[in-house]
């Protein structure tokens, strides 16, 4: 469905019975299960799907352990539980991911921990072994009905050493315990927006959402047309501008967000790729912060921060946030330097908080709710939450709203495939070589539109073709991204619809290559081209780290 049929749909359909506001994660899961559930509704985004807090998370899917010192059990069970469905759900995005904590003492941390879990305390101490075997057994307890994964293990500092040469040797043991990692989330975010598309809904990203006098308008922001929309109800689904977008549409609410804001760093460093051994490291700061290091498609993910912010289009990973994580890298990695230009994409996201006067953000319940603000539209907010429980904040929406329209459920989606994720292999290797074997194509070509695509590849690879020249992708791939899944911007194609932008793999040539293949697509004059590259050229220098000069040198090292 093209834009232009989607905006006429929409014209067609003045007065849905849901309008959701914001494209993220959230709001993209409550639109899949509304649609689903035979609701009429309406998904309006301002920018690009999961352009914001979505697309910046730690790619980690996980239960939370460092949740268990505040309390918050029935979020980590929570988690957990999504955590094991989206592996079997979404098992072509979603892997396993061994994570091992470095222990620097035995009783450090248990005072500390447990004044603050009584919320007498807010100082922070190191963890030592006996506070983190206490959280890992709480871990496998609440798994224990269903073993997804592994228990943990403790290894002692002869094995520790074994298995990470280069960890800081102050390390007296280990524990490895398992949590998951996301290797694409914004491609499962449009997996599943489109699901909720073909089940009748309609969904428009570059569209926000505001008033004409009369009520709401729907504003295309490529035309800037308006288009009157009566919705019975509306989610506002746009987390850290939750409060922002309630001025927007005349809803009288008290201020519902107080976001803090992370930042992480892609670092292209082999010596720190071997270091960990395909595994996380989770380990502390020594303001007592939680940090991550792992593998990351080809890369290493570091990060990352936690520090208040009022507005949510001011979240960039500035330097000083890049010189925390790095100086956080080596206490854990000493004898490692980073150096800068193997800092390939660094990047900032908000995360949808609750509002709280507390002063330190780790204290900030990570639960999420809904809170239904009353008027003409009454508006349902979707407040806090995280990556790992999209799902079951969804469905929690979804039956709010039913249940004021009056609706009832007839598909649970808890057991329910997205996407490339239905009929996946239990043996991978032997479904690319068949697939190979059928379409002629390189069995490593298969291999990689798997890990794209899931078991899409198969209706997708004879028309993507064997070559792959742009960046690990070939022409007719990019141009069935543009003309089937609402690409507007290079931004959209570079940094959301694909990897290439996160791994390293961008370029000047790239980008050239990729802005002929939209502006073909789009029929753009040759002024608008190169306003839309000067555009992405100042998001990439300002939000990810990367000057013109850097993508020029990436030209000299590796062709387009």
């Amino acid at each position: 469905m093209n834009r232009q049929t989607i905006i006429e749909r929409l014209k067609a359909r003045p007065e849905p019975a849901v309008l959701i506001i914001g494209g993220g994660i959230n709001g993209i899961s409550v639109f899949r299960e509304l649609a689903l559930n035979g609701v009429d509704v309406v998904l309006a985004e301002k920018a690009d799907y999961c352009s914001g807090a979505s697309g910046a998370l730690s790619r980690m899917v996980h239960g939370g352990l460092r949740y268990l010192e505040n309390g918050e059990f029935k979020l980590v069970r929570e988690s957990l539980l999504e955590r094991d469905l989206l592996l079997a759900n979404a098992p072509h995005y979603v892997r396993p991911l061994p994570t091992t904590v470095p222990i620097f003492g035995v009783f450090s941390g248990l005072t500390s921990g447990a004044l603050r879990f009584l919320r007498l305390s807010r100082r922070q101490g190191r963890r030592g072994a006996v506070l983190i075997k206490l959280g890992l057994s709480l871990y496998d307890l609440f798994t224990a009905g269903r073993r997804a994964l592994p228990t943990h293990a403790f290894h002692g500092r002869a094995k520790t050493r074994a298995l990470f040469p280069a960890l800081n040797p102050g390390a007296r043991a280990s524990a490895t315990y398992y949590d998951a990692w996301v290797s694409r989330p914004e491609r499962l975010a449009l997996e599943m927006l489109g699901e909720g598309v073909a089940a009748g809904g309609l969904a428009l990203n570059h569209a926000s959402i505001g008033q004409d006098g009369l009520g709401l308008v729907l504003r295309n922001g490529i035309d800037g047309a308006a288009i009157p929309i009566r919705p019975r109800l509306v989610i506002n689904a746009t987390g850290g501008w939750i409060d922002l977008t309630n001025a927007s549409i005349g809803t009288d609410a008290p201020r519902l967000i107080g976001g803090t804001m992370g930042s992480h760093l892609i670092v292209d460093n082999p010596a720190l790729y071997r270091a960990l051994n395909g595994q996380m490291i989770y380990y502390e700061n020594e303001d007592g912060r939680i940090c991550i290091v792992f593998p990351y498609l080809g890369k290493v993910l570091v990060g990352s921060t936690d520090v208040r912010i009022d507005d949510p289009d001011a979240a960039i990973a500035s330097p000083a946030e890049q010189d925390y994580i790095l100086a956080s890298l080596s206490l854990i990695f000493p004898s490692i330097v980073v150096a800068p230009d193997e800092i390939v994409f660094r990047f900032a996201g908000v995360r949808p908080l609750p509002a709280s006067a507390t002063a330190v953000t780790g204290r900030i319940p990570r639960d999420h709710f809904c809170e239904v603000i009353e008027g003409s539209p009454p508006v349902l907010c979707m407040i806090g939450g995280k990556w790992t429980t999209f799902r079951s904040f969804g469905a929690l929406a979804a039956d709010t709203a039913m249940d004021r329209l009056g609706v009832s459920r007839t598909l649970d989606t808890a057991s329910l495939p997205i996407g490339g994720g239905r009929d996946y292999p239990k043996d991978p290797t032997r479904w690319i070589a068949d697939l190979a074997a059928r379409t002629g194509l390189p069995e490593t070509r298969i291999s990689a539109l798997l890990d794209r695509y899931g078991t899409r590849a198969a209706e997708l690879a004879q028309g993507f073709g064997p070559e792959a020249d742009i960046a690990g992708h070939s022409a007719a791939e990019l141009a069935h991204l543009i003309a089937h899944e609402q690409v507007e911007t290079l931004a959209d194609l570079l940094i959301r619809r694909t990897t290439i932008g996160i791994t390293g793999a961008l370029s000047l040539a790239v980008i050239a290559s990729c802005l002929d293949l939209l502006s073909a697509a789009r029929g753009w004059t040759v002024e608008r081209a190169d306003a839309e590259r000067q555009s992405f050229l100042t998001l990439l220098t300002t939000r990810h780290g990367l000057s013109v000069e850097s993508l020029s040198r990436r030209d000299q090292r590796t062709p387009a």
